[in-house]
């Protein structure tokens, strides 16, 4: 035997067996993958996430072990989620004949049951395509966020400014909510177009002229340009680049995130197709237009850039009822700005409404709050640019997805982290992603937590998985890090061939 590997398994022997003897292990010169600590105050369940580079899905427990993979024949466009009866819906990459791709890209819908068998297999791309993420609905329907193809004629007819047209044309984001017809259709029930809803102040011959900032429930087709003293050398045709689609049942409302304009924006779900293209109509009797809007009140011409408080951020949604903090707001700002550099930052936030629940805009000033009312950040430990979310835990504590590391970790309300985890997953492609000396091999769109008392998941064995899936072959050559001394710590290191966890 090769003397390399000789030594390797007696390191991995050595370190198991501190830890399994309550001894702190060596502290290894790479990034340790998998389990890094636990603490009392952690909140009990399952993990699920997917490696964007792999075709693979795990469910994972407390302690780092899988206990559940689902397989694809297609790395996931990015989300994945857990539904009520127990099975996963998922993403999958397949852009078809769009002719439409970018980071995000989705065009396949698949379900699968625990048992792994594929349920639903759905594709939608041949004109448009399914990116980033979708919201399941009560009824079962899925909303998806969908880019749609326009023409460069078409953008300036529509206002865009010249020198932000790209010669092939540009494709705005449109949401579609598919009522699924198993096992591999889905019928169209609902349908929302940002094109519907633009305003623009660079042409006053077009009919959607006006000033944005007396109109702040419409677009400003030029919005993601404010500020920009000059068209960029090559205009992008992503221009809204939409990556978080919520939906909260007792609104009966929408949000979405839309990072180009570093802003969240919130609409009527309660139109009908037509109210949606229009104006009026709705519950809100608002029809499709914005009823809310927050993080970079200058897209609406009713601010500086000194007023932006969200920087290309994700994963806004509502805290679900039953939560703490149910009804605000959760958004993971990617690039918050600062005085010198941007911050990774959560937000909570109270979004204002009155006795009618209606959204309270005074004139003349951006749509509040000012403040949030809890934040987590800590620029020295925690930066993510891209991707990445925040979720509110049962017991008040908050699951944050530091997406592009394969980070996952769990603080508390004064921002003590009692769990974390970093993937030790990768996949086919992460060799593509990075290489096998960066961090984004490991990258994932965001992670959910499943409570232990889940209805779905009672009576099923959710042992773990013996042997354990494999590591991937570059979870031992990334960076460096450190793990807690006050929890107990429930990782050792890993060989290639699998993750070494004690007993």
């Amino acid at each position: 035997m090769n003397w390399k590997v000789v030594a390797f398994l007696f390191l991995c022997l050595g370190t198991v067996q501190s830890v399994a003897f309550g001894q702190r292990p060596p502290r290894s010169p790479v990034e340790q993958r998998g389990p890094r600590f636990m603490c009392d105050g952690a909140s009990p369940g399952y993990t699920l996430f997917a490696p964007m580079s792999s075709d693979t899905t795990y469910l994972i427990n407390l302690a780092g072990q899988v206990v559940r993979t689902w397989t694809s024949s297609l790395e996931p466009s990015a989300w994945v989620y857990f539904l009520d009866n127990g099975h996963i819906l998922r993403g999958g990459n397949d852009p078809g004949n769009s002719g439409i791709s970018g980071g995000g890209q989705g065009g396949r819908f698949q379900e699968f049951n625990l048992d792994g068998k594929l349920e639903w297999d759905f594709r939608f791309n041949e004109v448009s395509l399914p990116h980033h993420d979708v919201a399941v609905l009560p009824n079962g329907n899925v909303l998806a966020i969908v880019w749609e193809s326009k023409t460069a004629d078409e953008a300036r007819r529509a206002g865009r400014r010249k020198g932000f047209i790209p010669q092939d044309g540009i494709w705005p984001d449109a949401l579609i909510e598919f009522e699924p017809q198993r096992p591999n259709g889905a019928r169209i029930v609902w349908e929302w177009h940002m094109w519907d809803h633009l305003i623009q102040n660079v042409d006053p011959m077009l009919d959607n002229y006006g000033d944005p900032a007396q109109h702040p429930e419409r677009i400003d087709w030029n919005g993601d340009t404010a500020g920009v003293l000059a068209p960029p050398a090559k205009p992008v045709r992503d221009v809204f680049h939409t990556n978080a689609v919520a939906y909260n049942p007792e609104l009966d409302q929408i949000i979405l995130s839309v990072p180009t304009f570093n802003e969240i924006w919130v609409i009527d779900h309660s139109t009908t197709v037509q109210q949606a293209a229009g104006r009026a109509g709705g519950r809100s009797g608002e029809g499709g237009d914005l009823l809310y809007r927050w993080g970079n009140p200058e897209t609406y011409g009713r601010g500086t850039p000194d007023d932006r408080l969200l920087g290309f951020q994700h994963d806004a949604h509502w805290i679900p009822q039953g939560l703490p903090g149910a009804g605000h707001m959760m958004v993971f700002s990617n690039r918050t700005p600062g005085p010198n550099s941007t911050t990774t930052t959560v937000y909570e936030f109270v979004p204002p409404v009155d006795a009618e629940g209606r959204y309270t805009l005074p004139a003349n000033v951006p749509f509040g709050p000012a403040e949030p009312v809890w934040t987590y950040s800590k620029p020295e430990s925690f930066q993510a640019s891209y991707i990445s979310g925040a979720e509110r835990l049962v017991n008040g504590n908050t699951l944050i997805s530091s997406g592009p590391q394969g980070r996952l970790f769990e603080v508390t309300s004064a921002g003590e982290i009692v769990w974390e985890y970093w993937s030790p997953y990768s996949g086919e492609s992460a060799s593509g992603n990075g290489g096998n000396n960066s961090a984004t091999a490991f990258a994932l769109f965001r992670a959910i937590r499943i409570g232990p008392d889940h209805p779905a998941l009672k009576g099923r064995d959710l042992r773990p998985l013996d042997p354990q899936p494999p590591a991937s072959p570059f979870a031992l050559t990334v960076g460096t890090g450190t793990d807690r001394e006050e929890c107990q710590t429930v990782g050792a290191v890993y060989d290639r061939a699998r993750i070494l966890i004690p007993q």
